[in-house]
């Protein structure tokens, strides 16, 4: 969805463009470089996207436009997946190879059994503390600025969830896993933590994003896709690239409510929905009519009286 924009002067600040765009990032850039590129194709005049990934890393990258951007903080929270070439007698500084060698050690002879054991150590709730080389602020800082200046300072362990950690592939040095955490996961940390139980250290090698929340690689578009959709097709192809901002949440319950209802919830105001369920977060539309589609107003909050509340709203 997309509609003109502009400043009062009349100087284009670029097109308001509403929705979600599926990246597949590639190797090398960064999220934000990535983000900017797929700005500048939309010529959108607001965009944000939705945790980082390393430089390294490609894959999953959800990039919000315009009005989905009051709802990028849904998918920083979601769950992700990857998948993760690990290679194993290697410390580096930043542990991937974008890092300086600090140690090598021997890699012990490798079975399934073997890393099986090594593994199931990750499973579940653990503690892990971010590495410097990352976006984590302190004070203001990210911890990356302070690490490439040679400072490390002390990290709190932070509570994670691996909720699946499967070797997928293993050779004489290098393992591939395939990992479903909760958002903070560092797979860096966990490869350099294998690495130790290990004996050998390690450090990933290749990081590709599978899913995050409900999106999954295989409705990922790259940029040089994007590139052919706006020169066969223009922005009206890569418009229809866009999915709808309710995705974001459509793992949630959805409800439906009439215009008189719809008017008091677009004012702020919490309001009584019949079928409503009896806690948690839900999706809010508008009634279709013969005249007019489903119409996504936002997400509310179940109130303890049965009411729901709205948390966020999309502009009409």
């Amino acid at each position: 969805m997309a509609r003109q924009g502009g400043k009062p002067n009349g100087r284009k600040r670029g097109r308001q463009v509403d929705g979600i765009l599926i990246l597949d990032k590639p190797a090398g850039v960064t999220s934000n470089g990535a983000l900017q590129m797929a700005k500048r194709l939309f010529d959108a005049n607001k965009a944000g996207h939705t945790g980082s990934l390393d430089p390294l890393a490609t894959g999953l990258l959800p990039l919000c436009f315009g009005e989905a951007t009051k709802f990028s903080q849904f998918l920083l929270d979601a769950n992700k997946q990857y998948r993760a070439r690990i290679k194993l007698g290697v410390t580096t500084d930043s542990a991937d190879a974008d890092g300086k060698v600090l140690h090598e050690a021997p890699v012990p002879v490798l079975n399934a059994a073997l890393l099986e054991a090594a593994v199931a150590q990750f499973r579940g709730e653990i503690e892990q503390t971010p590495p410097m080389y990352s976006a984590l602020k302190v004070n203001g800082q990210p911890l990356y600025k302070l690490a490439r200046q040679g400072i490390e300072i002390e990290r709190q362990a932070r509570p994670v969830t691996i909720f699946k950690l499967e070797v997928e592939d293993f050779s004489a040095d290098e393992v591939v896993l395939n990992i479903t955490c909760s958002k903070g996961t560092y797979v860096r940390t966990l490869a350099e933590d294998l690495g130790k139980v290990l004996g050998c250290g390690a450090h990933v090698v290749g990081l590709r994003r599978l899913a995050s929340g409900p999106f999954s690689l295989a409705q990922a578009l790259t940029l040089e896709e994007l590139e052919g959709l706006l020169q066969i097709k223009g922005f009206d192809g890569l418009d229809r690239s866009l999915l709808p901002v309710a995705e974001i949440v459509s793992d949630w319950p959805a409800l439906e409510v009439p215009d008189m209802t719809a008017a008091f919830f677009k004012q702020g105001q919490a309001v009584q929905i019949a079928k409503a369920p009896t806690a948690g977060w839900v999706r809010i539309f508008s009634e279709a009519t013969a005249n007019r589609a489903l119409e996504f107003l936002g997400v509310g909050e179940i109130l303890e009286d049965g009411r729901v509340t709205p948390k966020r709203l999309v502009a009409s």
